[in-house]
């Protein structure tokens, strides 16, 4: 009774990497026997839903969504060719999203403390207004969802800490790796809580584990800011998929059919999430080290999504020629994929050898969680430095593009370089080693008994006390 009595409320920022990490941790805390709800706007419920990956489709039917009625807001292309990388193609609809969902959260919140001993509200750091609103009822509670690196937090509160100057660590500032536009609508959007004391929250809720940031939990735990919340690390959140890479409830991927096929370890996966797009002469010189290599690959093409990514794109793409004469002339080494690729299953799949990734937080964890070493080509915000982490901390990844040079094209010889080191170099063995290691160590804090299997029992049995 005391479980069915709370209502655990889950508040996502309208981005991919976010959606789906408070996604899996809403199927996770159900799992668990609460009554779990989801609040975004309808277009982003609708894309939660239907990119969930690694779980039986059936398992959404064990929360309640919510349209937080949003008005309709720009969403216009990206650009590749902007001067940076960070996507602020989708900054028109982050701002109207920020002043209007508020207030029918509010107005959920309000029905939900009416029929609950307690409400808990689980938000996206970014949508530090959900806490104010949690705050606001007499049965209340919040806590912030950590979507990026808890070590990330410690370089933005001492930059000069032990930890980094020891492993040679180097932290850029948010605004070294976003935008000025960004960073004003981040100012303002917290300037109430600045104002008010800080966010009312109760703690922190942690995508990662210790087998990969323990140091760092204890180094956050210990510092004033963080001292008097309460810390569950609980990741990673994607679902663990054995080597035959099946989803349940869920027909395969045609370009699982073709990894089947491949020798263990011979592939090569090429992802940059979906806040990035690729200059077409970036991806000439990407085809051109593929193609040089004879490199066994898997490579997901994409633009950066859209706010709404169920608006019709609409034009030509201008690397269709390209992409014409690439797949063409690598018939049988590899596979193009344009539209959405199972991640998981292919990361999850002994063929897939290595991971080419923007190395956003999520990309991050999948890969590691399934024992895969990085390729890291950072593009913006925080991935800089998950990038630091991987080569430098973890050892567990080669670097192809280092953040200085976001700007510039990466000649393919460069690249062709790296592919090689990770594939077939004695130094690229032993991070694959490594890798392998890694994984199985966060394979085992998630599992019964586990770091992080304790920290998701220890929060329920917190908010459910």
């Amino acid at each position: 009774m005391a479980m069915e009595s709370v209502a655990f409320v889950a508040v996502p920022f309208p981005a991919q990497g976010h959606l789906n990490q408070i996604m899996h941790l809403s199927l996770l805390v159900a799992s668990r026997g609460l009554s779990v709800h989801y609040a975004a706007p309808a277009a982003h419920v609708r894309q939660a839903q239907s990119r969930l990956h690694g779980w039986d489709p059936k398992a959404l039917g064990s929360i309640q969504f919510h349209d937080l009625d949003v008005s309709t807001y720009e969403s216009p292309a990206p650009d590749p060719a902007a001067a940076s990388p960070f996507p602020s193609h989708l900054l028109p609809m982050w701002e109207t999203f920020t002043a209007a969902a508020r207030a029918p959260l509010a107005v959920l919140l309000e029905r939900l403390s009416a029929t609950h001993r307690r409400v808990v509200v689980v938000y996206d750091n970014m949508n530090a207004f959900a806490a104010v609103e949690a705050a606001r009822l007499s049965n209340g509670e919040a806590f912030g969802l950590q979507c990026v690196a808890i070590s990330y937090n410690l370089g933005w509160l001492d930059h000069e800490h032990k930890l980094l100057r020891d492993h040679d660590l180097q932290f850029l500032p948010m605004d070294a790796c976003t935008t000025k536009e960004f960073m004003d609508y981040i100012f303002r959007t917290t300037g109430e809580l600045r104002d008010g004391g800080g966010i009312p929250s109760s703690g922190l809720v942690m995508n990662t584990c210790r087998a990969l940031e323990g140091v760092f939990i204890d180094a956050i735990a210990e510092h004033p800011e963080f001292k008097e919340k309460k810390l569950f690390a609980v990741g990673p959140l994607n679902p663990l998929l054995d080597a035959s890479a099946r989803t349940p409830g869920k027909a395969r991927h045609e370009c699982m059919e073709w990894l089947d096929k491949q020798p263990e370890a011979s592939v090569l996966y090429v992802s940059f999430g979906t806040t990035t797009s690729l200059r077409v002469e970036q991806i000439a010189e990407m085809a051109a080290a593929i193609k040089g290599r004879k490199q066994r690959f898997i490579w997901v093409l994409r633009d950066a999504d859209r706010a709404d990514i169920f608006a019709e794109s609409g034009g030509e793409s201008p690397y269709e020629k390209l992409l014409w004469e690439f797949t063409r002339e690598t018939e049988g080494v590899g596979l193009v994929i344009t539209g959405w690729a199972p991640q998981l299953e292919i990361l999850a799949h002994g063929a897939t050898a290595a991971f080419m990734s923007h190395c956003g937080w999520n990309s991050t964890m999948e890969s590691l969680s399934h024992g895969k070493p990085i390729l890291a080509w950072p593009m913006h915000s925080d991935q800089p430095w998950d990038t630091e982490l991987l080569c430098k901390y973890l050892k567990v990844g080669l670097l192809v593009r280092p953040w200085e040079k976001h700007s510039e094209v990466v000649p393919s010889a460069s690249i062709q370089e790296v592919i090689e080191e990770a594939m077939v170099s004695d130094n690229g063995m032993a991070v694959r080693l490594r890798a392998k290691m890694l994984g199985e160590a966060v394979r085992a804090s998630v599992a019964e008994g586990g770091s992080s299997s304790k920290g998701l029992g220890d929060f329920v049995a917190y908010i459910t006390r």
